[in-house]
Formats: C-alpha cells, sequence, structure tokens
C-alpha cells in the first residue's frame, strides 16, 4: 500500500469507514484490473494531496466479496465517497484527477 493509504477489508470496515468522522474515499479494486491499475497513482496523488482532510482506502474485491456484494459493486475501479459513515456518492470507471478533486472538494466545502 502507498503511503497515506490503508487497507480496507470486512474485519475493519465499520472501524475505517462506517464509524470514521469524517470524509472518506474507497478505491474498490483487484488484482488483475488493468483500469484499476491506471487510476491507482491517481488514488495516490489524491491520498497526498489531501493529507489530514481525506482518509484514502483500498479495497480489493476478490479478498472482501462480502462487501463488495453489500454495496453491489457490478464494475471496478470504483471510488466510493462515505462522511461521517453515510455513503454519499459514487463513480465507476477510470476518470480524470480532476473529476475526482471537484467531487473531494465539494464534500469537503458542504
Amino acid at each position: 500500500m502507498a503511503e497515506g493509504i490503508r487497507e480496507a477489508t470486512t474485519t475493519n470496515w465499520e472501524t475505517e469507514v462506517l464509524k470514521f468522522q469524517g470524509l472518506v474515499m474507497i478505491d474498490f479494486w483487484a488484482a488483475w484490473c488493468g483500469p484499476c491499475r491506471m487510476i491507482s497513482p491517481t488514488v495516490e496523488e489524491l491520498s497526498k494531496e489531501y493529507s489530514g482532510k481525506l482518509k484514502v482506502l483500498k479495497l480489493n474485491t476478490d479478498e472482501n466479496s462480502e462487501i463488495a456484494s453489500r454495496y453491489k459493486i457490478m464494475g471496478i475501479p470504483t471510488i466510493m465517497f462515505f462522511k461521517d459513515g453515510v455513503k454519499l456518492d459514487q463513480i465507476v470507471g477510470v476518470v480524470p484527477k480532476q473529476q475526482l478533486k471537484a467531487k473531494i472538494d465539494s464534500f469537503l466545502n458542504a
């Protein structure tokens, strides 16, 4: 895992996401997924840029299928946003960094 990014699992989901007070961005990915590898550097950059304002997690959908099923993840990469334990939004597929930044800024300024 890159600096500033933590691993989300079925075991720590409640603590890391549902009980966390603040904004969380979760990257749902899998090792075999090419587009997931494409967006990964962007997720890492955002983790550094928003350090202290945004918690960034990565969840391997193959290893944590229960969470992926619970949130009806049909395609990866999926970037999901939670604030104070409530799901706000999600983006499926590889998108430009600027689109993710705009989404993060809108949630931080809400």
